[in-house]
């Protein structure tokens, strides 16, 4: 399957796209178009538009505009988008990664020891043509573990896990690119309390909203940063195709990708209907 960037983040958006996409199949088309209006039916549902079975989707997925890629604790395997096949898989010592980002062409994962103590977390970069993987930064004991960290708009966004009974205490930092902490936020009541035990497994920007997931449920959580305080503020809740766990941008389908750990499997997502065509 062949896709072209969509620009904007609404499923409506997406589908007027496929009106006049000629690189999609004419099945594949029906087959988005009907995934969309069934979506419909529940307004903050995403939904899934593409599987790709892969025995690595156990912490995370990323994606570029012609792979998909599934991270597991020690390794990340690329998949080629078009036929669903593995190309590759990684090379370099990796202990606990995470969820992973593309930045100017390279893959960046969060990386820790969990569940050793004391708590070591770094930030590992995959050149995607070698699939060579290679320490970025090293953080040392932050005060939790790196699950997932983005770059926007020259601020990197590093979020740090807390699990059990202190899993209130996980926080997302900023810091600048000599990595000098400047602000730090905790998490809302309200998602915490969605958490059990667990912390938040992944992240992406989109626009001034910071969609997360947490470690097992199909729910994502829209937040954005305070006016004033610490604390983020809940905008919505959303269900997801995706049992938790690390997400990432998708740059062809404008939507997000993500795993389904049980049974292993890539899933390609477009985003819930917000608003009517005009």
């Amino acid at each position: 399957m062949s896709e072209r960037r969509v620009e904007g983040a609404s499923a409506v958006a997406f589908r007027l796209q496929l009106k006049s996409n000629r690189r999609y199949s004419p099945g594949m088309t029906i087959l988005l178009q009907l995934c969309l209006l069934f979506a419909a039916a529940d307004p903050a549902s995403w939904t899934a538009v593409r599987e790709i079975d892969a025995p690595e989707a156990h912490q995370a997925a990323a994606a570029d505009e012609r792979f998909l890629y599934a991270i597991t604790n020690r390794v990340v395997a690329k998949y080629d988008r078009e036929t669903g096949k593995r190309i590759a898989i990684s090379t370099g010592p990796a202990e606990h990664l995470n969820s992973g980002f593309q930045f100017e062409g390279r893959l960046y994962c969060a990386h820790s020891n969990f569940p050793k103590t004391p708590e070591k977390s770094e930030i590992k970069v995959l050149d995607t043509a070698s699939m060579q993987l290679t320490t970025f930064h090293d953080f040392g004991n932050f005060g939790g573990s790196l699950t997932w960290c983005l770059k926007k708009e020259g601020r990197w966004w590093c979020h740090f896990a807390k699990y059990g009974a202190d899993n209130a205490g996980s926080f997302l930092v900023e810091l600048d690119d000599d990595w000098r902490e400047l602000r730090r936020f905790t998490w809302p009541k309200e998602v915490i309390g969605r958490l059990g035990k667990n912390s938040l497994s992944g992240g992406v920007w989109q626009g001034d909203v910071l969609v997360v997931t947490g470690h097992d449920d199909p729910l994502l959580f829209r937040v954005r940063l305070p006016e004033t305080g610490s604390v983020l503020q809940l905008v919505d809740t959303q269900t997801i195709p995706f049992t938790g766990q690390g997400i990432a941008a998708d740059p062809v389908g404008g939507g997000l990708v993500g795993i389904q750990r049980k049974a292993k499997k890539l899933i390609v997502a477009v985003p819930p209907v917000t608003m009517e065509a005009k």
